[in-house]
């Protein structure tokens, strides 16, 4: 979900050059984000969207890499890169779902929001699209990301890594913040 923010909000800045004179209005800032987020779900949802690019691809949680260190180490290194693949391609089938939360929180967005985008830090927009769309783009991805594991064997990969660790148990992956 970070991944998918920060893809965002650096969509704002690379926007088609997109530059704010003094006189930018809340329209013009709506509008560039508009720009920018449907470009950044663009590229995010098309394959290798979340694989190939370092901004946003996806690494296993810390636990997982520990345990996958120690897989690496007896041969099963295609199981551990079958689940970081598995969950680059679940984020970049999910992603598509993102552009209707997105433009929703564009439309709804105060020039209060607009001002704090514009004079904020470098994280401004993604600190807004986080607070703004977190919550719904939890719910939507859920499914999507759940079923596209399943689709790509990132699940089987999970559970093979734990049972060659001594877990005998799935790992329950988590989209983390």
């Amino acid at each position: 979900m970070r991944s998918l923010h920060a893809g965002i909000a650096a969509g704002v800045l690379l926007a088609g050059g997109v530059a704010f004179a003094t006189d930018w209005n809340a329209a013009g800032v709506r509008e560039a984000l508009n720009i920018a987020s449907t470009r950044a779900v663009a590229a995010a949802s098309k394959p290798g969207g979340f694989l190939d690019n370092p901004l946003i691809h996806i690494r296993p949680p810390k636990t997982l890499r520990k345990i996958g260190k120690a897989l690496r180490a007896i041969g099963m290194s295609n199981q551990v890169d079958e689940l970081e693949v598995g969950m680059n391609r679940a984020a970049e089938r999910a992603s598509s779902e993102a552009k209707p939360v997105f433009v929703d929180s564009i439309k709804r967005m105060t020039l209060d929001d607009a001002v704090g985008i514009v004079r904020g830090g470098e994280t401004a927009a993604t600190d807004y699209f986080r607070s703004a769309t977190e919550e719904q783009l939890r719910t939507r991805f859920k499914p999507i990301v759940a079923s596209s594991l399943a689709g790509v064997g990132a699940t089987s990969s999970t559970t093979t890594c734990s049972r060659a660790t001594g877990r005998c148990r799935s790992l329950s992956l988590q989209t983390s913040t």
